[in-house]
């Protein structure tokens, strides 16, 4: 047996004792979601669970309410990439969210691109997003996604946290089109990604939860992003770039 069919085994088993240990309890905990499948062979490296993660940018706005709403309703944690000017007045949707089990991460205080500033602006930027979060919700180890996706070496060099970009992404502040927006992640779908969508739209927001309904009638568990690089045995370093979490 080689090393690298070693390798792909350790993977398969790691993901699947993390999806037997921390994602199935919280899922048979909950009123819907799929189970595990009744043919589920733990020594079947083909068929250890598909896991895959919704990210919403832009937020918190008054159409988070209902995208919370509805992933409840699904048992569906997600992360959530804020904006720091956002957090006021919706201090108790973030507590919800922590409270839910979604993560949080940042996404810059104004939604400005990263690159090429200074230390004082990225600590503007960033730094008070971190602080605006944590004063709503307490200390925790955030996230990062820079506007637009745009990374240079002094993003990375200041981040002080994973930077997280996405394999999905439908566009859905273009068209916001509902329809369209399923049909791409959809087909776009597989196990290990990551889809990027906003919670400003409710045309996204209805988007997201039909993704979710139909993924699940597909095998598909949801998780966190920290959940899903934990399950590929991936430890999640500060000021790398991550934008999927392969098999």
């Amino acid at each position: 047996m080689g090393r690298g069919t070693i390798k792909k085994i350790g993977a398969a088993l790691a993901a699947l004792l993390f999806f037997l240990s921390a994602v199935l309890p919280g899922l048979w905990a909950l009123p819907s979601g799929p189970a595990l499948p009744a043919d589920a062979d733990v020594g079947d490296v083909e068929k250890t669970p598909k896991l895959i993660a919704l990210t919403f940018d832009d937020g918190p706005r008054r159409s988070t309410t209902p995208l919370l709403d509805g992933l409840a309703e699904r048992g569906v944690p997600a992360t959530f990439f804020l904006i720091g000017e956002q957090i006021p007045g919706h201090e108790d949707t973030l507590r919800r969210m922590v409270d839910e089990g979604h993560q949080l991460g940042i996404h810059s205080y104004t939604h400005v691109k990263l690159t090429g500033l200074n230390d004082a602006d990225f600590a503007s930027e960033v730094g008070r997003t971190r602080t605006v979060i944590q004063n709503a919700v307490g200390p925790m180890e955030l996230l990062l996604r820079p506007p637009y996706g745009m990374v240079d070496a002094g993003v990375r060099r200041r981040a002080g946290a994973p930077i997280i970009l996405w394999s999905i992404d439908p566009e859905d502040w273009g068209d916001r089109n509902t329809a369209r927006e399923v049909e791409q992640i959809l087909q776009q779908a597989e196990d290990g990604a990551i889809i990027l969508l906003h919670d400003i739209y409710p045309e996204s927001v209805e988007a997201a939860l039909q993704v979710v309904d139909a993924l699940h009638g597909e095998g598909y568990y949801f998780v966190t992003i920290s959940q899903l690089f934990a399950a590929r045995g991936v430890s999640l370093e500060k000021g790398q770039v991550y934008r999927h979490a392969c098999p």
